[in-house]
């Protein structure tokens, strides 16, 4: 008999929160939540990793690869400019708060270069 894998996806009301859950057995502890603000710290880790200031998360390894950590932030803005109007106060302030953040911690990476 083959061994099948359920996964479900709700979204709220508000589009900001996405659960997953991967367990057919439903067993509690199984449910993860990513919400907005989850996802932009995920991206700005990124970044902040391919800036040589963060290590990685597996490895331990500090590595500087602006290319990358440009990407990281290009998208980070992409994502500011495409959700305009459809973001809280606070989720906008945020994000832009972040993308200030990397976009500085790259400049002073790329005088250090």
């Amino acid at each position: 008999m083959a061994d099948t894998k359920t996964t479900t996806t709700t979204t709220t009301s508000t589009s900001d929160r996405v659960s997953t859950s991967s367990n057919p057995s439903g067993a509690p502890g199984a449910e993860q939540t990513l919400d907005f603000t989850t996802f932009v710290l995920s991206v700005s880790h990124s970044a902040l990793m391919h800036l040589g200031v963060a290590p990685h998360p597996e490895t331990g390894a500090v590595v500087r690869e602006l290319p990358l950590a440009k990407q990281d932030i290009d998208l980070l803005a992409m994502l500011e400019e495409k959700t305009k109007g459809n973001l809280t106060g606070e989720e906008e302030r945020f994000l832009a708060q972040v993308l200030f953040d990397v976009r500085m911690r790259f400049v002073e990476v790329s005088k250090q270069s």
